[in-house]
């Protein structure tokens, strides 16, 4: 049997011809590649606090509750403005007493700091202190630094609460279903567990940036409420300036606070531990003067 011969193609055939893109779509591809280098960059531009505003833009974003982070991007340029004795700020002080009962948390923590960086400001201090019983813990602190240059050591409980740890509750009766790891760094809001039950599931988030040191139930456990989920340690800036205040007005009561971070240990940075250290002896210095 002749094996069958194989299948041959005329490569002389005529074969459709390729078309090219016409200028139209070649200008819809560069156009839509061009967009999508440029937004990123665009988010970049438009959340970076270190854009510099106008005078013009600086009071049209402290009025932009719309936008937080318009507000927040004007109290950051304020501050500089303020430090580098920029008197046209003084325009704005109203908006900065205004500012600290704002009803979004990350506004009123930014303009607890900025309220510190000119102690003549009118209504500063007393806007200060009443930010001292917000529900923020951040808040609390942030206004409590401030105090500190004022000379005003009311706040002194809110600093030492900045040290220390938070332990974070189930609020609900549930079963793990989702749980970050011990170790890990977290901020603000961000999520350590999700809890679910029959009615709901339930995000529990943290109130503070830090570092997950304990997790107290893994996924697929089930926990009662009121139950203790996690700790969360404070971030190493939140310590660094509170060590830094305490060192100023720092009391013996406040030591247990203070000499976990003068350990050496992997977790804690060696300027942490030499500042709590620092801390530590002029808070005996200051006790001993006294006697």
């Amino acid at each position: 049997m002749t094996p069958a011969a194989p299948i041959e193609t005329d490569s002389t055939a005529e074969t459709p011809a390729k078309r090219g893109m016409s200028t139209r779509q070649r200008l819809l591809f560069f156009l839509t590649a061009w967009l999508i280098a440029l937004m990123p960059f665009l988010f970049w531009w438009n959340t970076w606090f270190g854009r510099h505003l106008s005078d013009k833009q600086i009071a049209e974003y402290l009025q932009d509750n719309r936008h937080p982070r318009h507000i927040q991007q004007a109290l950051v340029q304020m501050s500089e403005r303020i430090s580098h004795h920029d008197t046209a700020a003084k325009q704005w002080y109203p908006d900065l007493v205004r500012l600290a009962a704002h009803p979004v948390e990350e506004v009123r923590n930014t303009d607890a700091w900025v309220l510190g960086e000119d102690t003549s400001g009118q209504g500063f201090h007393e806007a200060l202190l009443k930010m001292l019983n917000d529900p923020s813990p951040l808040v609390r602190g942030n206004a409590a630094l401030s105090l500190v240059r004022y000379g005003d050591t009311t706040g002194r409980p809110q600093i030492v609460e900045l040290l220390q740890s938070r332990k974070i509750s189930a609020s609900i009766t549930g079963r793990v279903v989702d749980a970050d790891r011990p170790g890990t760094p977290i901020r603000q809001g961000g999520l350590i567990a999700k809890l679910q039950n029959d009615q709901q599931t339930i995000e529990v988030r943290s109130p503070i940036s830090g570092r997950i040191r304990t997790l107290f139930a893994q996924t697929g456990q089930t926990v009662q409420a009121g139950a203790e989920l996690a700790t969360i340690d404070p971030a190493v800036d939140q310590v660094w300036e509170a060590l830094r205040a305490l060192y100023l007005i720092g009391q013996p009561d406040d030591l247990p606070a203070i000499t976990p971070y003068e350990r050496e240990l992997p977790e804690i940075p060696d300027h942490i531990r030499k500042q709590a250290l620092l801390t530590d002896k002029a808070i005996h210095d200051r006790a001993n003067t006294a006697h």
